[in-house]
Order: C-alpha cells, then structure tokens, then sequence
C-alpha cells in the first residue's frame, strides 16, 4: 500500500526523531569509554582464570542477557577462538515458572547464582531502571545482585534512566544517558557488542 502525503507527513518526523535520540544515546557512551575496557578485560580475565559470567535481566534485558551469552559461547566475529563459560540465568522457562509459582520470583535469579556461583565469577546485570528497593522494582535483580556479591562474586552492570540499586552496588557499571527504556536498550546492546568484539580481539593475539 502507497502512503498517502498525510501518512508521511505523520511517521517522516517520528521516525527522524526516533533515530536521532537513539543515536545520542548510544553516542554518549562514549564518555564511559574506560569503564567498558575494564569490563571486557575484566571478563576475559576471569575466563583465563577458569570462572565464568553469570548474566541476568527482565523482558528486552532478558532477550539482552540471552544474547550476550550466546556471543561468548558460540562466536562474535572471530569463528576460531575457543567458547567461553557466560551462562544466562533466563534459559530455563520450567526452573523460572516452578520457582516463581511455589516460592517468588523476586527470588528466582538469587537461587540461580546460589547454585552457578562461584567467588572470583562475575555476575552481569542488565536493567533500563537499575531497581529499586524503596519502590520494590527489579528486586530479583538487586536480590540477586545482593547474593552475589556475599559469595563473592564481582558485580557489573549496564542500567540507565537514574542508575538505580545496581549503580550504587556494582563494582563496574555504565549508565545510559536516557530514560527512554528503547533507547536505553539500544545502547546497551551495543555496549554488549563492544565487549564481545574486546573479547574477541584478546582471544586472538
């Protein structure tokens, strides 16, 4: 179907704005520049250690999460590197439903980095809020967060919007200049990627 002239004039301007906002977003990572390195040197030096990457999030963050697992242990760019240990703690839709049905949800990611946990592993957290205690917001996260961090484990994670729980607690987190949760994301995928290409690069020199 043709759009008419009325159609365009309506979707031309969102669209541009759209894009102009998310880049800005994405741009602006660039002043956190450093504390990306020491994520992703950080990352690979727990992998040539023998620990491994705990990663966790709700809804877009989770499909983030997911995504970032499967870089690391399939390929990014570089197909002849070896696979590193990043599990998502979202990849088992029984362990979450039977945990959140009989116990709470705000609980499940905590039982997760119980059992998969290990001091000197990292716990990777991805939130466009950062959580909240005072509001109950992400709890599963910052409980999780909250586990991790007593067994030992190192806490980074990408927030945005006012950094929320997760900013004040992590040992290395970015904080996305927008409170426009698809923007947010957007940036965060694309610090994902950063990390992964890092990786990537140490891996093969």
């Amino acid at each position: 179907m043709e759009a008419t002239k009325s159609q365009e004039t309506i979707v031309d301007p969102l669209l541009k704005d759209y894009f102009e906002r998310s880049s800005a977003a994405t741009r602006a990572v660039a002043n956190d520049l450093a504390v990306v390195k020491r994520m992703a040197l950080g990352i690979y030096e727990t992998f040539m250690k023998g620990g491994k990457l705990l990663i966790g999030g709700n809804g877009g963050s989770c499909a983030d999460a997911e995504h970032f697992a499967g870089e690391l242990t399939c390929t990014f760019k570089e197909r002849k590197r070896r696979a590193f240990p990043a599990i998502s703690l979202t990849n088992s839709a029984s362990a979450i439903t039977a945990w959140a049905n009989d116990f709470s949800f705000d609980s499940y990611f905590t039982r997760q980095v119980e059992a998969l946990g290990k001091p000197g592993d990292i716990l990777f957290l991805i939130s466009t809020g950062g959580g909240d205690r005072a509001n109950n917001a992400s709890m599963n996260l910052v409980s999780a967060a909250d586990k991790g961090l007593a067994l030992g484990l190192k806490l980074y994670s990408l927030v945005g919007k006012t950094g929320g729980e997760l900013s004040k607690i992590s040992h290395e987190f970015v904080k996305v200049a927008s409170f426009e949760t698809s923007h947010i994301q957007e940036a965060h995928i694309a610090i994902i990627h950063a990390i992964c290409l890092a990786i990537d690069g140490l891996a093969t020199h």
